[in-house]
């Protein structure tokens, strides 16, 4: 991997700017004019956007304690009871943010409708395949059936702490689950419906679920799939359900032991919002599982709450009346983060289906349609209609778009011009990047800054973001480990069954104590922007979601004829994403097309179309650590090009030369030349 370096003297011409009308008019910039008046921030630069953000940037990570004050000050937040401090322990893992505090995370999401004037407005806009009109949910009739599923699940005896599970797609209904269930201070997790029953049972065997909320399918690519049969195992693995909701996507009868949607939804109760500890859970969240289970990840109803607020009001510049639409699957992130649009007032827009179907534009279509203000989505969307010729500028009405955010692998320079030629020039581009462990962003849209091709407009707020050197040197203008040297309200307050925080320490604080390594390649330019390169361990992330290399291994190996398998996810020039599998054969065994079909079809069904590989390749062996352990990160670099000698200790691998197998898939595949590879 190549440093990516900016010369001060001669920077680059920006792709966009914002006007100065529009700038000013910005929540960031109202903010940091009320932040310098009350707060203590600096006051703005006349006439210098990036001083002045590099400055509120500098205050806001050395000043953790005022910077949040102004944040919860600025949106309003509601304490019930009001909070000892700001930041107790400021130290990480451990610090402590507003202790003493109680809130509830889905009383703040439904704030709105409590406003006379958005009553009638749509909350959430619900579009499908079908590329019908979208159907619109009122704020009342979404706090109406908030009331109405808490106060059934409080009649299940669903208490604070208890977990409630959905296995649902991106639809209204799983709005109103995780609103229901954070209002009883109860824990919500989900799983998307294109999971299979062994990846959605090692996720919510970890945490018990006391209530599980399941559609009998789902609808994508112009096809129903049914999955009562895959519920029913999920059942069958979770003994502890006191009950189960039947969501009837497809029109499926509730069985006769379980509750129907339409019944737990119909009451009037008005919402009763349990009043909870700061760091009490919100929800769990999931690591990829790349060395094993899924990590559990806790996520605080205000750590959540603070940090939303911060990223979609004063960075995506998010208010009431605007329109957000990210597409996303439920057991993504993004999911989360895109129904905390509620939380600043903003309509949440929520697509079900493919992002390609009927057409490649589906998704341009979907944000035209609704007139979406910011429109969400992967980079390799992008990069997939630019191949298919898409011309969204020139076919539909993007007039109501103010921004297009990608997120999910980094965005190509190539993607940021076809975004300003093909989508709009008047569009500001925000590329984000951040992850499901923090369940926001550590850098991206800042609507103050100007856009450059190929780069992060700067860190965020309130998040120390530093590029270090293996030695834990920081870095500028040269790559470096993503690193983040301040705490951050939405970290992990835990793992699920981590009682004495080893597997969080270890994840995240091992290589730099004290620091949060993050396991990207960053760089910090000297003009303050930021670019991402790519992960720098093991973790696959495919068409924006990452995804578990166990799960893989595990279904993979389930075959009689698979013996060993090694998957790996390489970035490529352009944009690119390749995921090869690796397999050594049992004896007897041949790679044939009949074999890697059946390959790719258990891997579909059992877990999702997203864990099946570009390409199956026979190796006659797979390279491990002494102790046995794959070597993905290994393989991985020297796919990526990083010389042998580089990229692995050979006195550290039982077998070396099994590594010259894959040195010279990347002479073929000419990633680099064959004089680079040294031994």
């Amino acid at each position: 991997m190549t440093a990516a370096h900016a010369d001060p003297a001669s920077p680059p011409e920006p792709l966009w700017r914002p006007g100065p009308d529009r700038a000013a008019a910005s929540q960031l910039a109202r903010f940091h004019a009320a932040a310098a008046a009350r707060h203590g921030a600096p006051p703005p630069a006349d006439g210098d956007p990036a001083a002045s953000y590099a400055a509120l940037h500098r205050w806001s990570v050395t000043h953790l304690e005022a910077f949040w004050h102004a944040v919860t000050d600025w949106f309003g937040v509601r304490f019930s009871s009001p909070p000892r401090a700001v930041l107790a322990d400021p130290v990480m893992p451990g610090a402590r943010w507003f202790p003493g505090a109680r809130l509830n995370y889905a009383e703040h999401a439904l704030r709105a409708a409590a406003d006379p004037a958005l009553a009638g407005a749509p909350a959430l806009l619900c579009a499908d395949e079908r590329q019908a009109e979208p159907r619109a949910v009122s704020w009342a009739e979404l706090r109406r059936q908030v009331g109405a599923l808490a106060a059934e699940l409080r009649r299940l005896g669903v208490r604070p702490g208890d977990r409630v599970a959905g296995y649902l797609p991106t639809v209204p209904e799983a709005v109103v689950a995780l609103l229901a269930t954070a209002a009883t201070g109860a824990v919500w997790t989900c799983c998307s419906p294109d999971f299979g029953a062994r990846a959605v049972l090692d996720r919510f065997q970890q945490v018990e679920p006391a209530v599980l909320i399941a559609a009998d399918g789902y609808r994508y690519g112009g096809r129903a799939h049914d999955r009562t049969a895959t519920v029913a195992q999920v059942r069958r693995g979770l003994p502890g359900l006191r009950a189960v909701v039947h969501v009837p996507l497809l029109g499926t009868s509730a069985p006769e032991d379980t509750l129907d949607w339409a019944a737990v939804t119909a009451g009037e109760a008005e919402p009763v919002f349990a009043q909870v500890p700061f760091a009490h859970p919100l929800w769990v969240l999931y690591s990829s599982g790349t060395t094993g289970l899924p990590k559990a990840l806790v996520h605080s109803h205000g750590g959540i709450l603070v940090e939303h607020l911060k990223q979609l009001g004063l960075h995506c510049d998010l208010a009431a009346g605007d329109r957000f639409f990210w597409y996303t699957s439920t057991g993504w992130m993004m999911w989360n983060f895109l129904v905390s649009g509620l939380l600043v007032g903003a309509t949440v827009v929520l697509y079900d289906g493919s992002p390609g179907h009927p057409a490649p534009d589906a998704q341009w279509r979907v944000a035209a349609r609704t007139r979406a203000t910011l429109f969400g989505t992967s980079a390799a969307y992008v990069m997939a209609c630019a191949k298919a010729d898409v011309r969204p500028g020139r076919d539909l009405d993007l007039s109501a778009t103010r921004c297009v955010a990608t997120t999910g692998s980094p965005l190509p320079p190539s993607g940021f011009r076809w975004l300003h030629e093909e989508a709009g020039a008047h569009l500001w581009i925000a590329s984000v990047s951040g992850g499901t462990d923090v369940c926001s962003c550590f850098a991206g849209a800042v609507p103050t800054l100007p856009v450059y091709a190929g780069e992060l407009q700067a860190p965020c707020l309130g998040t120390g973001l530093r590029a270090y050197a293996p030695d834990g040197t920081p870095l500028t203008d040269a790559v470096g480990e993503l690193v983040v040297t301040t705490p951050m309200p939405s970290m992990p307050v835990s793992f699920w069954n981590d009682p004495d925080g080893a597997r969080y320490r270890e994840s995240y604080f091992e290589m730099f104590p004290g620091v949060w390594r993050h396991g990207d390649w960053v760089t910090l330019t000297s003009r303050g922007t930021v670019v991402i390169h790519g992960r720098s361990d093991a973790t696959l992330n495919r068409q924006g979601v990452r995804l578990g290399s166990s799960d893989i291994y595990e279904t993979v190996e389930s075959l009689p004829e698979i013996a060993e398998s090694l998957v790996v996810g390489v970035e490529q020039p352009g944009g690119g994403y390749w995921m090869p599998l690796f397999v050594r054969l049992a004896p007897g065994a041949v790679l044939d097309d009949a074999l890697r079909d059946r390959v790719r079809a258990v891997l579909r069904e059992r877990l999702s179309p997203r864990h099946v590989p570009d390409e199956i390749l026979q190796v006659p062996g797979l390279p491990h650590t002494l102790t046995g352990k794959r070597l993905e990160v290994p393989v991985k670099r020297l796919l990526s090009g990083t010389p042998l000698r580089q990229a692995v200790n050979p006195g550290s691998v039982d077998d070396p030369e099994l590594l010259e197998v894959f040195v010279r898939l990347a002479r073929q595949r000419g990633v680099v030349s064959g004089d680079d590879y040294g031994k």
